[in-house]
């Protein structure tokens, strides 16, 4: 398995930036950046490419609706370009929230939006012509279609450095699971836990590889998970506190009852009762409560945190349940620490 782990995207990015080389010697092989409402991803993403040499970058993730796909696709190609072919383009729907309440953008049929993406950034790399009429494009253009009536149909410019630049889908419903299966080079889901994986989505991932174009290759699996090797029971305890308080927040907090897609994965999971429980308690205000009601086994599963035998089980665990890169957060409190962490975890994966 690849190992990738996540940069948080608060604060100012020069200073997560300057230590990412060390990670890079130390065998990491990819870097993920978030976009929420801080600093844009892009600009990180670009700073890490100028800063790096070997380590993969992919956005993970930018949404689907604040951006046209023709700009996802021109920003992908650049970012690709300024790494010399080392950016996989994460994409995802994020939720109404962010969509609606911060980008003021309607937040609609994210299947079809999330096929024209992919239609429209693989045609553009592709420098193939793209024409717009309304909501409605032809990719690629052909003479029976016509024209938009605002000049010549245009294609991109440049000559992107690959003609099709990974793209990676963040899904945890059903549908846009099947999705990913069917059009994307890689997949990834949250709070993943290989246990009830097959449960979760086993259904969504066949069907969707019954439509799958075998050039893409086997589907790659990135699951995000927490890591801490130690044998200190109070580091652990901490740890898992801070497992427990991420759970809770999305779980919990993340969208409104009936409106809650994290929600929905942990009663997929099996965790129906609880997951019912850890909301009601988060939207009461009592999140200390809501994060105690998790369930010990789903806390534990979606980490990696313990003595290095278990970390070694869990690892194993993630790969039968066909994870291919682990974006592990590093929970040790120093930077040597976690460095040896991320070394570790290398020589288990």
């Amino acid at each position: 398995m690849r190992i990738g782990m996540p940069i948080s995207y608060s604060g100012g990015f020069d200073r997560t930036t300057a230590v990412i080389t060390d990670y890079e010697s130390a065998g990491l092989d990819i870097v993920f950046v978030a976009e929420a409402y801080s600093f844009d991803a892009v600009s990180h993403l670009g700073y890490l490419a100028g800063r790096t040499t070997t380590v993969e970058i992919a956005s993970g993730i930018l949404n689907i609706y604040s951006r046209t796909p023709a700009l996802l696709a021109m920003t992908a190609a650049g970012l690709d370009y300024v790494s010399g072919g080392r950016f996989t383009l994460g994409i995802g729907a994020s939720g109404p929230q962010v969509i609606e309440g911060f980008h003021g953008v309607p937040y609609t049929a994210p299947l079809a939006t999330t096929r024209e993406v992919v239609d429209v950034c693989r045609a553009v790399w592709r420098r193939e012509k793209l024409d717009h009429h309304g909501r409605h494009i032809d990719v690629p253009l052909t003479p029976e279609r016509g024209g938009s009536g605002l000049g010549k149909p245009l294609k991109l410019i440049n000559e992107p450095v690959r003609p099709r630049i990974p793209m990676l889908l963040a899904a945890i419903g059903p549908k846009n699971v099947a999705l990913a299966a069917e059009l994307f080079e890689a997949w990834q889901p949250a709070f993943f836990l290989p246990e009830g994986s097959a449960t979760a989505f086993g259904a969504a991932l066949a069907e969707g590889v019954t439509r799958r174009d075998p050039d893409l290759g086997p589907l790659q699996v990135v699951a995000d998970t927490h890591l801490l090797i130690t044998d200190d029971a109070d580091e652990q305890a901490t740890a898992l506190d801070q497992v427990r308080a991420q759970l809770a927040l999305y779980v919990g907090g993340m969208g409104a009852r009936g409106k809650n897609f994290y929600n929905d994965l942990a009663v997929r999971y099996g965790y129906a009762e609880e997951a019912a429980t850890v909301q009601d308690l988060y939207l009461d205000g009592r999140k200390d409560a809501a994060a105690a009601a998790l369930p010990e086994d789903f806390v534990r599963g979606v980490a990696l945190v313990g003595p290095r035998g278990h970390v070694a089980e869990r690892v194993a665990a993630f790969r039968e349940a066909g994870v291919t890169t682990l974006n592990a957060r590093p929970l040790a409190a120093e930077h040597a620490d976690r460095l040896r962490s991320i070394e570790l975890l290398k020589s288990l994966a």
